[in-house]
């Protein structure tokens, strides 16, 4: 399994979009086997889904996130756990690898598209 994480200022970035940083978090046998951080390409409509197949990432884990960007992320056969409120990388781990870590499949944000929207995350 390999988890994304937007990252900005060390904690989850509140907008999956917006995000300066990605943990990526290699797990194997239910343990940590491997973190990096890194520095994602710019954004553009789908470039950050593509980007995370390519790395082979399995599962994202973000806060707000828009519906056109999880359904280029599912596409991408990545799964998506958004909603969450826990802002500390580690503990998000934690939680994940302990089964209790609370968020929804689907879109947090809408009316990504429309001119003039700004999220309020």
């Amino acid at each position: 399994m390999k988890i994304a994480i937007p990252i900005e200022n060390g904690m989850l970035s509140s907008h999956f979009g917006h995000a300066v940083q990605f943990a990526i978090i290699d797990v194997e046998n239910g343990n940590i086997a491997k973190t990096q951080l890194l520095v994602p390409p710019p954004h553009e409509p789908g470039s950050l889904p593509q980007w995370l197949h390519e790395l082979g990432t399995t599962h994202l884990i973000c806060g707000g996130i828009g519906g056109r960007a999880v359904e280029l992320i599912e596409a991408a056969g990545i799964q998506v756990i958004a909603g969450v409120t826990t802002t500390d990388p580690a503990r998000l781990m934690e939680d994940l690898l302990a089964n209790r870590l609370k968020g929804i499949t689907g879109p947090t944000c809408q009316g990504h598209g429309e001119e003039g929207h700004q999220c309020q995350h």
